[in-house]
């Protein structure tokens, strides 16, 4: 499984901004991050079914 740091999330989204992204997950459009560490990760397959389902 590949997990995306936030950067590789944004690109991925389009260059979307932090604020857009962070609502999205919590209107549950994007699923939520994994903390590993101190940092954020999101599953790559969890946003790769995100997006077909929400047609990002």
């Amino acid at each position: 499984m590949r997990y995306l740091t936030f950067r590789d999330l944004q690109e991925k989204l389009g260059g979307r901004g932090r604020t857009t992204i962070y609502r999205d997950v919590e209107l549950g459009r994007l699923p939520k991050p994994v903390k590993i560490g101190s940092r954020l990760y999101w599953a790559e397959a969890d946003i790769d079914a995100a997006i077909a389902a929400h047609g990002q």
